[in-house]
C-alpha cells in the first residue's frame, strides 16, 4: 500500500464517525464531560433587581440633595426581601443579594450615611440605578448558555448549576484499548536482560486517552505470535472497547506481526503507512465498531501519532466541537534545513519573548527514540512535505502538546 498524506490519514481515522450516545449524569461528576446537547437557561439570574452592595435602598429623588434625612423603615437581607413599598422621605437598610423593594431604585453603601435610630443621614447623592444588579444582567431564562459539543470545565459546571440543572446530558466517554506487543519488553521495575527493554508507551498513551476524556482499558504486553497478537484483539473487542491502540509490530519485519493479526481477525484496513515523521509505519482499520489504530513501537513515534490522530478521533467519538488541533505560529531560534517528501513533526521547546511572540526551538536529536526529549517538549514544528530550508527568524506553525 502507497505511502498517504497525514491530513489524508486524518480524514480517514474520522470517517464516518458519530457522537457516542448520549447519558445523562449528576452534576457533580460532569467535569470534563462533553455535552451532548444545547443547554438552556432554567432560570432567570438574577430572578430580581438585587442590591450589589450593603447600604440602604432608597428613591434617587429623595436625595438629589445632600445631607438628606430619610425614615428607615425596614430591613431586606438576601433570602428575605421587605414586602412594603417604599414611598417618598424613606429608606430600607439592604446587604448584598437583597432583593430591591418596590418603590426604590437605588442603593446608597453604608460608608455613605450616618445611622442615627430609625433615621438614616445620606451624605453622597446616588444617580437611579446605582449598586443594583438588575434582574437577568447574568441571564435569562430560555438562553443558550453552553452549547452541545462544549467540553465542561469547572466554570461551565458553576454556570450549569445557576441555570438549575442537577444533572446534565452529556456523551458516553469513548472505551480506549491498548496493547502493546512484543518479546522484548518488561513493566518498569523489571531488571532487562540482554535486548530487553522497558515498556514506556502504553503509560503515556492510557494517560494521553484519559485526559482527553476516555475510559481506558489497558490489554498489557502480547508476545510476538499470531496467537497472542489475535487473542488480545479479541479482547479488545469483547471488552466493547470503542478504540483499539496497539503499539509495536506494525513495520515489516519478520516479528512485525500486527498486521497480519489485524487482517486474520477481520480488520478492514484503510491504510498502512504515511508520509510523515517520526511514525510512518502507522495503520488504520475497522472491526465492526471498533476502530483499530497500530502505532509504530518507538515511543516517540507511538506518542506523537496518539497525539495527532487518536486524540481527534476521541473528540469526534466524545461528540466535541473543537476535534482538531489548533495551529498556531512561531519564531524560529534556529534554521532548519529543506524538508523530504514526508511532513515532519519536530519536537521543540516554545519560549515567550518580552514582546509577547512566541519562540520555537526544534530540539537538535529528532531520533524516534528519545523519550527524554519528548517529555522536554513543549510543541510540535510542522514541516510540511517538500517545506524548503526555514531561516532563524522566520515563521514556523507548530501544535501545543499536553502541558
Amino acid at each position: 500500500m502507497a505511502l498517504i498524506s497525514a491530513a489524508d490519514a486524518l480524514a480517514a481515522v474520522l470517517a464516518d464517525t458519530e457522537p457516542l450516545a448520549e447519558e445523562m449524569v449528576e452534576l457533580a461528576s460532569a467535569h470534563h464531560r462533553v455535552l451532548a446537547r444545547d443547554l438552556a437557561a432554567l432560570r432567570t439570574q438574577p430572578p430580581a433587581d438585587m442590591s450589589a452592595m450593603d447600604g440602604y435602598a432608597v428613591r434617587a429623588a429623595d436625595i438629589a440633595t445632600i445631607p438628606t434625612r430619610l425614615s428607615v423603615i425596614g430591613e431586606a437581607a438576601a433570602g428575605r426581601p421587605w414586602d412594603q413599598p417604599l414611598t417618598a422621605g424613606q429608606a430600607v437598610r439592604i446587604f448584598t443579594g437583597g432583593v430591591i423593594p418596590n418603590g426604590a431604585d437605588a442603593v446608597v453603601i453604608q460608608e455613605n450615611t450616618t445611622r442615627d435610630g430609625d433615621t438614616v443621614i445620606v451624605n453622597e447623592a446616588s444617580r437611579s440605578n446605582r449598586n443594583i444588579r438588575a434582574a437577568g444582567i447574568d441571564f435569562r431564562e430560555g438562553d443558550v448558555l453552553l452549547p452541545a459539543g462544549r467540553r465542561l470545565s469547572d466554570r461551565n459546571l458553576s454556570l450549569a448549576a445557576n441555570m438549575n440543572y442537577p444533572q446534565l446530558p452529556v456523551r458516553r466517554r469513548p472505551r480506549v484499548a491498548v496493547l502493546a506487543t512484543g518479546d522484548e519488553l518488561l513493566l518498569p521495575g523489571s531488571t532487562p536482560g540482554p535486548g530487553q527493554i522497558i515498556l514506556s508507551n502504553g503509560f503515556a498513551l492510557r494517560a494521553l486517552a484519559q485526559s482527553e476524556g476516555a475510559d481506558t482499558i489497558d490489554l498489557g504486553i502480547a508476545a510476538d505470535t499470531i496467537e497472542a497478537t489475535t487473542a488480545a484483539i479479541r479482547a479488545a473487542r469483547d471488552s466493547a472497547a470503542d478504540i483499539l491502540i496497539t503499539t509495536g509490530g506494525a513495520s515489516v519485519g519478520d516479528h512485525d506481526l500486527m498486521h497480519s493479526a489485524l487482517d486474520a481477525e477481520g480488520v478492514a484496513m484503510a491504510f498502512w503507512k504515511i508520509a510523515l515523521r517520526p511514525g510512518k509505519p502507522m495503520m488504520h482499520g475497522r472491526l465492526g465498531a471498533m476502530r483499530v489504530i497500530g502505532l509504530p513501537g518507538n515511543p516517540v513515534s507511538s506518542y506523537v501519532c496518539a497525539f495527532l490522530f487518536m486524540v481527534p478521533l476521541i473528540r469526534a467519538l466524545s461528540g466535541r466541537s473543537d476535534v482538531h488541533h489548533a495551529v498556531e505560529h512561531a519564531i524560529l531560534a534556529r534554521d532548519l534545513a529543506a524538508n523530504d517528501h514526508r511532513q515532519d513533526y519536530l519536537r521543540a521547546r516554545l519560549d515567550i519573548r518580552e514582546d509577547g511572540v512566541t519562540v520555537a526551538t526544534p530540539v537538535n536529536h529528532q531520533d524516534s527514540s528519545l523519550t527524554a526529549n519528548l517529555s522536554a517538549a513543549q510543541g510540535l514544528v510542522v514541516r510540511p512535505p517538500h517545506a524548503p530550508a526555514a531561516p532563524a527568524g522566520s515563521s514556523c506553525p507548530f501544535i501545543r502538546l499536553p502541558n
